[in-house]
């Protein structure tokens, strides 16, 4: 792993801090889904990351799952918020 990947996923890390930070500390319903799809897309940097640190890219249909995870909670959370502002 060079310098660059090890930034990189330190960096991802921080982010990932600060997300979970606000997801815990938000003060609306709306600020913790917010954060929550951005920890998914976190997530999805940090296993594209780790794999070409790696070098081996036998792991990334778990990027799929993750991207389909992340859009189907982000559509629900929109309905779930759209239904409560009537």
């Amino acid at each position: 792993m060079t310098l660059v990947h090890g930034v990189t996923l330190g960096l991802l890390g921080c982010a990932a801090a600060l997300t979970l930070y606000r997801a815990a500390r938000g003060p609306s319903m709306l600020d913790r889904a917010v954060a929550l799809d951005t920890m998914t897309a976190l997530a999805m940097c940090g296993v594209g990351a780790f794999a070409v640190a790696r070098d081996d890219y036998s792991d990334l249909p778990i990027l799929l799952v993750l991207s389909l995870l992340g859009f189907v909670g982000s559509v629900s959370l929109a309905r779930f918020f759209a239904g409560r502002s009537r």
